[in-house]
């Protein structure tokens, strides 16, 4: 560990040396296109210009609404966009390096009263949420967010752990608890389609995984909303992110290479054809965790290596008269060996289990084409189709307590493919009204198959065994409307079908703020959200009394969720905000076991897979509930922070009718971010810290019972005291070291980032050791150094 820290003091002091004379700032190109917020109508003749920069640099907009500013200095620069009739927005503190251009897409609203400018002081930075149609529980955020804050693993997942109602508090995944709901509950999409879990390792019917498929390097401005998101939204009750891959440079052929954590890794963007504004984007990863386990440096996985690689692309090709076309794909696959076999009787490792060898593989990719037409300049359609696949594997074998041999225990298969059609059209009334419609269907296609191997008849016998296809129908409609400057209501309604047991549901929303003055702004909001079951579920079979087998779950409806939200959010100054939201949501239509019992579907996703009970019913219930507080300093003046208070509770009630505490009820999750940068001699060479704290309640969990677990040689809970038992409060501290050095035409950047500061043992779970028969302790991530290297030229 030492050598290592060395080598990258070694780095940062040569970097030093070799700048040492460099005075002035290189300078980069800074372009971008300017639309109308609703219409995607380009705005010639805006005004572009970056603020405290002599000689003024600045430019107006193109007929096609683009702009270029060149020789803008390294650093930071705050860029201010006007025209006439609209509102004014101000982006701040704007990353500029001289290894790669900024490409920008700037976004300005129609002025209700036509004066000559209003500027409106919070627009146009990260924070805001790209949908319009987002009123309450929404943000933004970019790829700078993404790689900037300490403990991410430039992860969006991790990433949004900082955000008020969310927690994570398990070190080995990025799965996302939003006030108190399963991450089975999250919905993902990409450039508007909705995707599988878009993980490493990940699991059908999951939404998490311990390393993202997604590469931040490719992220554009981007969407995550946390309760009464818009209609566009459908089969998800906790959550959306809503994900946009950028465009390449146009102009320029620039290159990425990358070392860390997530992979090496190596990208490539530029024009298709010079002169005609087409681009493509390509990067391509592979995992470093094999690599640091064979020089000795721990990954934190015990015995477990994991092997992994994706591949994200996305070409843009505008047209003269046919409107603009886009081709995205995004895939990965992984695989490891979780081997109790190679473990001694005092292992506590984080994922493996004395009682078994697990083998897992998984697979996921999406492809898809986006066309955007043009109708005219208040409206516009976008027709896209897309394919993706998704698959995971497992072979479980249990071992011998005597001689720790390995009998076959259980397998499984999944694999779903999806076939997605869908149009959306978005129309411009006037400056007060705007709509979105669409409809979009889902042909799946499945195979399902796991079995449970059976001593007595030396076989497996099957828990699920088809193939076939389904389909799922959705629609939306979203109205809004401006009363005045200040008053706004987005209205709309989303209906879905599943095909396959023909359920349908109709779901209102509705959204309403108001700002008081140019400082407060109050905001309500109401959805109804449904959600289907895992896939698997569906199709779990079981015997009957006339030993036939039948699947007792074919027919469960959707999970649904009443979200009801209220916010307030106070402007103290241009780049501080203080924001608030209380929240309550009733779920209703959960599906529990028809005998008495503590199951409920609620707490899916508390661990590695989905749960196998049949004879499910949709008569459970559920309630969250909670007050969740941000104070955010917008980065500026070279610093930033970010403080967010969750508390809340989450209960559910099972077919026993008691009500307890969810898997996911740790009720409360305090976060602190800060980050502060520096010139180190001259405008090239800079210096950032980041450092994050996170203090949140421990998760419940139901207590082994330790004298059957002896008797039956493995684990045996105690159901009758689900959910009762509260794990220890989760702390931990992360720093995060950044050194960027700009030279011509190219940046390096040196990071470490050091995970669990202070090496605080934080309780990932409890199981059962049958050798020693005792309740073994589990703990997460240790102190976690983890160093990185980017270049981009």
């Amino acid at each position: 560990m030492r050598h290592k820290l060395i080598t990258l003091m070694m780095l940062l002091s040569l970097s030093h040396w070799a700048t040492a004379q460099e005075k002035k700032a290189y300078t980069q190109t800074v372009r971008g296109t300017v639309l109308d917020m609703v219409s995607q109508s380009p705005l010639p003749g805006a005004s572009v210009r970056i603020l405290d920069t002599d000689p003024l640099i600045g430019t107006a907009t193109d007929l096609e609404g683009g702009f270029m500013l060149e020789q803008v200095p390294a650093g930071r620069a705050t860029i201010r966009v006007s025209f006439l009739g609209y509102e004014s927005t101000t982006l701040r503190e704007i990353p500029i390096t001289s290894g790669k251009e900024v490409v920008l897409t700037i976004q300005l609203q129609e002025n209700l009263e036509q004066m000559e400018e209003v500027v409106v002081q919070a627009r146009g930075d990260s924070r805001e949420a790209q949908n319009e149609m987002a009123t309450v529980s929404a943000r933004g955020f970019d790829m700078e967010a993404t790689n900037r804050f300490a403990g991410s693993r430039n992860d969006p997942a991790r990433m949004a752990q900082n955000f008020a109602g969310v927690s994570g508090a398990n070190d080995s995944r990025n799965d996302i608890i939003i006030r108190g709901n399963s991450p089975t509950g999250v919905l993902w999409r990409l450039e508007g389609v909705d995707i599988p879990n878009p993980n490493h390792f990940g699991a059908m019917g999951t939404t998490g995984g311990p390393v993202s498929i997604l590469n931040s390097n490719l992220l554009d401005k981007s969407d995550f909303i946390t309760g009464a998101f818009p209609a566009a939204y459908g089969n998800a009750t906790a959550g959306v992110f809503d994900l946009n891959l950028r465009k390449g440079n146009a102009y320029r052929r620039e290159y990425l290479v990358q070392m860390g954590f997530n992979g090496i890794e190596l990208g490539a963007e530029g024009p298709l054809v010079e002169g005609k504004r087409a681009s493509y984007l390509l990067n391509y990863r592979y995992s470093t965790i094999a690599m640091m386990q064979e020089v000795g440096f721990s990954a934190g996985t015990g015995d477990a290596v994991p092997y992994y690689q994706d591949f994200s692309m996305k070409v843009d090709l505008p047209t003269d008269k046919m409107g603009r076309f886009s081709l995205f794909a995004l895939g990965g696959k992984s695989n490891i060996d979780l081997l109790g076999s190679e473990s001694d009787s005092s292992t506590t490792d984080l994922y493996s289990e004395m009682s078994q060898n697990i083998y897992n593989r998984a697979k996921m990719g999406v492809i898809g084409i986006n066309h955007t037409q043009y109708y005219d300049p208040e409206t516009f359609g976008v027709i896209t189709l897309s394919a993706d696949h998704s698959f995971s594997g497992n072979r479980v074998d249990s071992l011998s307590l005597e001689n720790r041999t390995p009998v076959p225990l259980y397998r499984n298969h999944y694999g779903l493919s999806k076939i997605r059609a869908q149009y959306e059209v978005h129309r411009k009334v006037d400056n007060k009204n705007n709509f979105r419609m669409g409809m979009n269907y889902d042909y799946l296609k499945f195979n399902l198959r796991d079995s449970l191997y059976q001593v007595e008849e030396d076989r497996f016998q099957d828990l699920r065994n088809e193939t076939g296809s389904s389909g799922l129908l959705q629609a939306h409609l979203q109205w809004q409307h401006r009363f005045d400057q200040r008053v706004r209501a987005n209205i709309g309604v989303h209906y879905q079908n599943f095909i396959l047991n023909n359920i349908q549901q109709v779901e209102p929303r509705v959204g309403l703020s108001f700002e008081q003055n140019q400082r407060s702004t109050f905001s309500l909001g109401y959805g109804l959200h449904s959600q289907l079951q895992p896939l698997p579920v569906y199709f779990l079979e079981s015997e009957d009394l006339n030993q036939d087998l039948i699947r007792t779950n074919k027919n469960l409806d959707f999970t649904k969720s009443h979200h009801f939200v209220a916010g307030y959010r106070y402007q103290i100054s241009p780049d501080i905000h203080l924001k608030s939201e209380i929240y309550y949501q009733h779920l209703y239509g959960i599906a529990v076991e028809e005998s008495s019992s503590s199951f409920s579907m609620l707490n899916a996703g508390a661990d590695f897979g989905i749960p196998d009970v049949d004879s499910l019913t949709n008569r459970g219930r559920g309630r969250n509930y909670g007050l969740e507080l941000t104070l955010e300093k917008q980065f500026s003046e070279g610093s930033y922070f970010l403080l967010t208070t969750s508390l809340f509770d989450s209960r559910y009630r099972g077919s026993d009718e008691q009500w307890r505490n969810t898997a996911f009820n740790s009720q409360y999750v305090l976060n602190g971010l800060l980050g502060k940068e520096w010139q180190i001699g001259n405008p090239n060479r800079i210096l950032s810290l980041d450092f994050k704290i996170t203090f949140a309640g421990g998760q419940y969990i139901t207590p082994i019972d330790l004298e059957r677990s002896i008797m039956e040689n493995q684990a045996v809970y105690q159901e009758n005291r689900a959910f009762s038992v509260k794990n220890p409060d989760y702390f931990r501290s992360d720093l995060k070291i950044n050194y960027r050095v700009n030279k011509k035409n190219l940046t390096h950047e040196w990071s470490l980032d050091i995970q669990n500061l202070t090496n605080h043992q934080n309780l990932f779970r409890q199981t059962f050791n049958p050798i020693t028969e005792s309740v073994v302790n589990s703990y997460q991530l240790g102190i976690f150094p983890i160093p990185q290297y980017r270049l981009t030229f």
